[in-house]
C-alpha cells in the first residue's frame, strides 16, 4: 500500500497527522487522559475509528502522538504494523496494565519489559528456523530505567509474558512462568517488539502492575485509566526527539 493521503482504514489519519514518535495504551481512554494532562494546549484529534482515539500535539516543544491499542496481541500487531510501516513512525512506547509474578512487586509499581516470553502463534508469520525472542530497543530501556530512578518510582527491569488468554480455561501456568524468572503477565508487549524488529524501528514497553496474580490484589476501572501516572511520567520523560 502506497502512501495515500490516508494510508489505513485502520488508523484513517492523514499522512504527517502521526508523529515520529507514539506512546500507546490499551486504553483509548487512557489515551485520551494523557493527551489532557501532557500534551501543549493546542493538541488535536487525529483518529477515532472503531473508537480508538489518537491525538497528535506538542510535549516541552516535541511533537508527539498519542493513542490507544486495544486489547491484545491482534489488536496492537495491526495498529502497531501501521503506524511503523504505513505512517513511518519510528519510536513507539506502550504504556500499560500488567499482573505481578514477582512477589516483590507491588500494586503501582513499574515493569520496564527488556524482553516478552509469549504462548502466542504470532511469530511463526516471519517463518524463522528457530524461535525469536522479542526484546525492546535497548537505548529506551536505558533511559526509562534511569527516569524511573530519577523520579524514584519504584520498578523492575526484565521478562514479562505476552498471552494471549485473558481467562484461562485451564489455570496453572503462572507458577511455572514465575519460577524462570518472568516478572509479570500481559497482552501486547511481544507483538509490538516483534513489529519494530520487522520494520527496523523502536519500542518500549512500560507496564503498571494492576493485579498481583498470586494474592488477588487488584485495582478499579477507573485507577486504570486515569491512576497510573508514574509510569506515564517515566514515558513522557523520556521523549527527546
Amino acid at each position: 500500500m502506497g502512501k495515500e493521503n490516508c494510508p489505513t482504514p485502520h488508523i484513517g489519519a492523514q499522512y504527517g497527522e502521526i508523529a515520529k514518535t507514539v506512546i500507546m495504551s490499551g486504553d483509548p481512554l487512557r489515551a485520551q487522559f494523557m493527551a489532557e494532562r501532557y500534551l501543549d494546549e493546542d493538541y488535536h484529534q487525529v483518529t477515532g475509528v472503531r473508537g480508538m482515539l489518537g491525538f497528535t500535539g506538542k510535549y516541552k516543544g516535541i511533537e508527539l502522538t498519542i493513542m490507544g491499542h486495544g486489547m491484545g496481541m491482534p489488536s496492537i500487531g495491526i495498529y502497531t504494523y501501521e503506524l511503523y510501516n504505513f505512517y513511518d513512525v519510528e519510536t513507539i512506547i506502550r504504556v500499560g496494565s500488567a499482573g505481578s509474578y514477582d512477589k516483590e512487586l507491588k500494586i503501582g509499581d513499574i515493569v520496564i519489559a527488556q524482553g516478552a516470553c509469549t504462548d502466542s502463534n504470532y511469530l511463526s508469520q516471519y517463518g524463522l528456523p528457530g524461535t525469536f525472542a522479542p526484546i525492546c530497543d535497548f537505548g529506551l530501556m536505558r533511559e526509562a530505567v534511569n527516569a524511573a530512578e530519577r523520579l524514584n518510582v519504584r520498578y523492575k527491569a526484565g521478562n514479562v509474558m505476552s498471552s494471549d488468554i485473558f481467562y484461562a480455561a485451564t489455570p496453572g501456568g503462572d507458577e511455572k512462568w514465575a519460577r524462570m524468572g518472568v516478572l509479570a503477565v500481559e497482552m501486547e508487549a511481544a507483538a509490538l517488539y516483534a513489529n519494530a524488529a520487522w520494520a527496523g524501528k523502536r519500542a518500549l514497553c512500560i507496564c503498571t502492575i494492576s493485579d498481583c496474580v498470586f494474592t488477588g490484589e487488584a485495582t478499579t476501572a477507573e485507577q486504570r485509566q486515569t491512576g497510573f501516572t508514574n509510569m506515564m511520567d517515566v514515558a513522557f520523560s523520556i521523549i527527546n526527539k
